[in-house]
């Protein structure tokens, strides 16, 4: 899970402004690192349904986020994906 240290961090690297911590880029890249750890997390404990249903339920949040600036900021979408290592 993400600790508190390693959140921060995250936050500081994509805010927009300081003390910005909800915009949508700032909630993509903390949902991007909380899906890479559910990820590593799944390859070993194969029969968790239960988390595994947390991700699929992230990655379509997360879905959802980039669609909305895809919609909004097209130069923003395309620097997060970027950042992020992201596919389209």
């Amino acid at each position: 899970m993400l600790d508190q240290e390693r959140k921060e961090e995250i936050i500081d690297l994509y805010k927009r402004h300081e003390g910005d911590t909800g915009s949508p880029e700032v909630q993509i890249a903390l949902l991007t690192a909380r899906i890479n750890y559910l990820t590593e997390h799944l390859k070993t404990h194969k029969k968790d349904y239960h988390s595994q249903r947390g991700l699929l339920k992230m990655v379509g949040r997360r879905r959802g986020l980039l669609n909305y600036l895809r919609d909004r900021a097209p130069e923003r979408y395309n620097e997060i994906l970027t950042k992020l290592r992201l596919r389209k």
